[in-house]
């Protein structure tokens, strides 16, 4: 596509309209390849990223992998306790280092040809390599990657980042502390589910303020006070809150206390009962793909039991969500269709992403030549 003509669709979106007469993002926004690829670099590449659990990588030696937008990334506790993260790249041939999600090592050494590295990123072996003029090991060490801990969390940053984790977080800091979210809760199982949609229409779904539970969710809703529920922007974080209702069956049983349910831009969700919390992770595929992962974390005093119902219900919240998530995709071509509007008394969370990702792009994306 020529720069002309993806400045024009970029151009389409107009953010700075108020949320009254604001629409949503164009429906190219969602099916173009080249608005997909330009958010792998100017949205997944330059935020603050969640990329694992915490206690994978709590002991030297420890490291886990991701895939941020189609970039390999690792993260090692070195033999010095410091926690380094870099390009799951070796220099060589450009293979992977470490094949496994997590694991313990004592280096990293390539698949493909053998190239070792210390757990700090310097190359330490090269096999065969006799002969190889205006060649240095030290300048061939594993170009670092930004990383910072917080919460059960690691966090890393693919490029320099304009500021630190806990700024970039924003509020969900303070109400973590406030709230002793991370006190007594364990890690207890993980799901992954590959949806045919692209990212934002996730992201979408998840920030509408409850405008669909009631029609999709019909068991979740019984336990929510959907007259009660708020939702509240501020810089990179959205909070959509609600008190929670007497109600039978499996979510009455589970979905208990204040439900708080943050997003975090542009892709991690972070939803929290009593005694409960799970995350939502969602990394773009393709421009009409994305998975989703869940972590869930419990309170290590609740029974076993209580904790598989709780997951039994965000797998069917998570059924009704891919349904409807892969229909809007399919429509989203539709002759029919270009944009939406928001509701005013629901949708400011939508509304807030829409804007901040129509400014990101606008921005950093250059005018027509």
């Amino acid at each position: 596509m020529p720069t002309g003509t993806l400045h024009s669709l970029l151009a389409a979106f107009d953010p700075d309209v108020p949320l009254e007469r604001g629409s949503t993002v164009p429906n190219t926004w969602y099916t173009s390849p080249e608005v997909y690829a330009l958010e792998r670099d100017l949205v997944f590449a330059r935020a603050w990223q969640m990329v694992g659990l915490r206690e994978r990588v709590a002991k030297p030696g420890q490291f886990l992998t991701a895939d941020i937008a189609g970039e390999p990334v690792l993260v090692v506790r070195g033999e010095d306790g410091v926690l380094r993260a870099f390009f799951n790249v070796c220099r060589h041939r450009a293979a992977r280092l470490c094949t496994d999600e997590c694991g313990t090592v004592t280096k990293l050494r390539c698949h493909y040809h053998g190239w070792t590295y210390d757990l700090s990123g310097n190359l330490r072996g090269v096999p065969e390599f006799d002969g190889v003029q205006n060649f240095r090991r030290e300048d061939n060490g594993l170009p670092p990657i930004a990383v910072e801990e917080w919460g059960a969390f690691v966090w890393v940053h693919l490029t320099e980042p304009r500021e630190p984790l806990t700024e970039f977080l924003g509020p969900l800091t303070a109400w973590a502390e406030s709230q002793q979210v991370f006190s007594g809760l364990k890690w207890y199982a993980r799901k992954s589910y590959d949806l045919a949609c692209n990212w934002k229409v996730y992201a979408d779904n998840y920030l509408d303020g409850g405008y669909h539970v009631n029609t999709v969710h019909p068991a979740l809703a019984g336990s929510l006070d959907y007259t009660k529920y708020r939702t509240t922007c501020d810089g990179n974080a959205v909070l959509q809150s609600a008190p929670t209702k007497p109600a039978d069956g499996d979510a009455g049983r589970t979905r208990t206390g204040d439900a708080a349910y943050w997003w975090l831009y542009p892709n991690f969700m972070l939803n929290s009962y009593e005694g409960v919390l799970d995350t939502n992770l969602v990394l773009p595929l393709s421009v009409d793909r994305c998975r989703v992962i869940f972590d869930f974390y419990f309170a290590e005093s609740l029974p076993d039991d209580f904790k598989r119902q709780s997951i039994e219900v965000a797998e069917q919240v998570q059924i009704e969500d891919i349904g409807v998530c892969e229909e809007v995709q399919r429509n989203l071509h539709s002759r029919s269709y270009t944009s939406g509007r928001f509701s005013v008394k629901r949708e400011n969370g939508a509304h807030h992403f829409h804007t901040k990702l129509g400014r990101v792009l606008q921005q950093h994306s250059s005018p027509p030549v």
